[in-house]
């Protein structure tokens, strides 16, 4: 007969057995992953195994690859969310179902003299530009958080958040912008002009942040091209949810999370099968520089059916300021066939961002030499 002491010993040892196989499973599979490979191929080596480059691999692989990840994460979200209405250290929860980006709303240590370090470079590359006859237009993104500043609902906002776009609009005074703000404004009072759970404008905000460029750019001389037009997909699906991704809720169905925006994909057409070139193809008169907001809901499209002109785009998702303006000005496409106009479109929230070594070298460089 069993005895009463020996059943649960054995069921602990079945449970611990099947734990520990089960964590042996995820090690063996984060381990044979191809972003584990790529990282642990460059550490195996006798060299970088003495001097610890490899256990350090392994540790990172462990520690962000396992394939249980993406739902350990979730719970996590879940219950951070679920319980205490909270969206992690990345996100700040406003009403309604709004998530906001924690980097719109907190101070930065540093933030006047990176700010004016920006500015600074802003106005040399715009003068080294105006000698050579070519045309700047700047387009500040302003933040999710202050356009749609009423579905904060107590999310806390710094006061160094709230006085930066009216610093940054003083610190270029003088320089060509096209005012984004009155028009995202005037939109977000009749309909909202960002995603709910994503940090970017959505498809009518980025309408009528083109438009408001187009206005600023009318009177420049650049070749229009008719015929360029824009349509909708007759099927509704997902909009993009950053958002939702940094608080580990993707993967989850909109009843266990804030309620994912849907859209009718905008796509737009440029006659001649030109526009939105590389940096090694012919370049129209007109090129973007910019981040993740061009990349976002059609607005290239939005902007080259707005100017009436084809658009090559280099916007660099992450870029932040300077990232496609680097890629673009130290390349051999602007030294050899520069455009008539520069649309050079970056987000408020990164001017007051420490710079990083990279930026450094390309903000110190335009004050060394005036010119690439």
């Amino acid at each position: 007969m069993t005895s009463w002491t020996r059943t649960p010993a054995t069921a602990l040892a079945l449970l611990t057995t099947a734990l520990l196989g089960w964590g042996v499973y995820q090690g063996v599979a984060a381990l044979r992953s191809d972003a584990a490979q790529a990282r642990l191929a460059p550490t195996l080596n006798a060299e970088a195994f003495l001097d610890g480059r490899t256990t350090a691999a392994v540790n990172h692989v462990l520690a962000h690859h396992l394939p249980a990840d993406p739902w350990v994460r979730a719970a996590g979200g879940l219950f951070r969310w679920g319980i205490f209405n909270s969206g992690g250290p990345a996100v700040r929860v406003g009403c309604e179902g709004w998530l906001f980006l924690t980097e719109e709303l907190r101070p930065f240590d540093g933030a006047e003299a990176a700010m004016a370090a920006r500015v600074e470079a802003l106005r040399r590359i715009q003068a080294a530009l105006a000698a050579r006859g070519i045309a700047l237009v700047l387009a500040v993104v302003p933040d999710k958080a202050r356009v749609q500043e009423g579905m904060l609902c107590g999310a806390p906002r710094s006061a160094q958040a709230e006085a930066r776009l009216p610093a940054l609009e003083a610190a270029l005074s003088g320089l060509p912008q096209a005012p984004l703000l009155p028009a995202l404004s005037a939109l977000a009072a009749r309909e909202p002009a960002y995603w709910r759970t994503d940090t970017h404008w959505n498809q009518q905000g980025a309408v009528v942040a083109a438009a408001a460029i187009a206005e600023a750019t009318r009177a420049l001389p650049f070749e229009r091209r008719p015929g360029i037009a824009t349509t909708r997909a007759p099927t509704e699906t997902e909009a993009p949810a950053d958002l939702l991704r940094l608080m580990g809720l993707d993967l989850l169905p909109d009843p266990w999370r804030p309620r994912r925006d849907r859209q009718h994909e905008a796509t737009t057409t440029v006659p001649a099968g030109e526009g939105g070139g590389l940096l090694d193809e012919a370049v129209p008169e007109v090129v973007l520089l910019g981040s993740s907001y061009s990349l976002n809901a059609n607005f290239h499209g939005a902007l080259q059916q707005a100017l009436g002109a084809a658009v090559t785009s280099l916007a660099q998702a992450g870029g932040g300021f300077h990232g496609a303006a680097a890629a673009f000005f130290g390349g051999a496409t602007f030294r050899e066939t520069p455009p008539r106009l520069v649309i050079w479109e970056f987000p408020e929230r990164v001017m007051g961002q420490p710079i990083s070594p990279a930026e450094r070298e390309f903000l110190d460089g335009w004050r060394e030499s005036g010119m690439r």
